[in-house]
């Protein structure tokens, strides 16, 4: 499989937003990325369930939607009906794992688990199986337009040889300062998805940029 990008909605024009959806519909873009944040997990806040049915209405590609928030459980049901496709959590804000990852694939979701840059990947070992994607966040999350953490190389290449080894089919993500000078590295490393916000949507050519990304 060739890798996938997805760039993220929170850096779109949001005074032109069905224009930069429309935009994304008619690139090589995989997936629209959707940050969802309360102001709690992380220190920002971003949009809630209005924005994501919007989005939902006017994307042709799959939704995949990444909750930076505490009690995640609360609202997969919720987002199921917004329109998410993936829906994925973050492993710090989560007490029971396995139980939180099987209600999403219950509500006939794909689940997948996010990690922040300083939690070590082998916290994933007892779950990989069960999951259809890893989010390897490449900066702190809350806020784009952050500088690239470089261990997340490394930690790319652990996450790749666990997931082979125990005959996991989940994805790896990397989210957070994914550009042009980097995206080659984060591929031939492991990464299967890159999701893309402000390289994508500062670009004076968004669609030329999204077919930058996809190219090896």
């Amino acid at each position: 499989m060739s890798h996938l990008v997805a760039p993220s909605v929170l850096s779109a024009n949001f005074a032109n937003l069905q224009q930069d959806i429309e935009m994304i519909n008619a690139s090589k873009a995989d997936w629209f990325h959707v940050d969802i944040m309360d102001g709690v997990f992380v220190p920002n806040i971003s949009f809630g369930f209005p924005v994501l049915k919007v989005i939902q209405q006017l994307a042709k590609k799959p939704l995949d939607v990444h909750l930076m928030i505490v009690d995640p459980d609360r609202y997969a049901q919720a987002f199921k009906d917004a329109g998410a496709n993936t829906l994925t959590f973050h492993l710090e804000a989560c007490t029971h794992l396995h139980r939180s990852v099987q209600n999403i694939k219950n509500l006939g979701m794909k689940a997948g688990v996010a990690i922040n840059p300083h939690t070590p990947v082998h916290l994933l070992e007892d779950i990989i199986a069960d999951i259809d994607l890893v989010c390897v966040m490449s900066v702190n999350p809350g806020f784009g337009g952050q500088k690239f953490i470089e261990n997340t190389y490394t930690k790319i290449k652990s996450l790749k040889e666990m997931i082979l080894r125990r005959g996991s089919k989940a994805l790896i993500e990397i989210d957070g300062g994914v550009d042009l000078q980097n995206y080659k590295k984060l591929v031939s490393s492991g990464a299967d998805v890159l999701v893309a916000g402000n390289t994508v949507f500062s670009s004076s050519d968004p669609k030329q940029t999204i077919l930058d990304l996809k190219q090896i």
